[in-house]
């Protein structure tokens, strides 16, 4: 697997402890206002669903590699890896700038099936985050 362009040395060794240890759970990259076209690693972390909400700026574009645990609709305790592009209605005219990032991590991260994109922090209610993973 070859590492995506756009995503700096620390954005890649964050994913790495993101698929490797228990205590990251959540990792949030934004793109910097410089022409750097490479995305900055901005929250790095052991986040419940509340925080990663509250992490979210009101009006900024975020792309976010999330960790959910679940119950299954057995009863089973279950892990889903999820890619939120993240574009509130105040950030829009950023979803352009962040496309190719998510494309690039889609690639990067394939054991990631749940892609989506969040306009409304409804998008990302955690009962519809576990339908969607489960």
């Amino acid at each position: 697997m070859s590492s995506p362009t756009g995503l700096t040395e620390e954005g890649i060794d964050a994913l790495q402890r993101l698929k490797e240890r228990r205590e990251v759970n959540t990792v949030i990259f934004r793109r910097p206002d410089s022409p750097d076209p490479e995305l900055e690693l901005e929250l790095e972390g052991n986040l419940t669903h509340d925080e990663l909400l509250q992490a979210l700026p009101p009006d900024q574009a975020r792309l976010i590699v999330h960790e959910l645990a679940f119950a299954s609709r057995e009863g089973t305790r279950r892990h889903a890896q999820l890619l939120i592009l993240w574009v509130p209605a105040g950030g829009g005219d950023q979803e352009e700038n962040y496309t190719a990032g998510y494309t690039a991590l889609k690639g990067f991260l394939a054991e990631v099936h749940v892609h989506l994109t969040a306009r409304r922090r409804d998008h990302l209610e955690y009962r519809r985050l576990a339908a969607l993973a489960g």
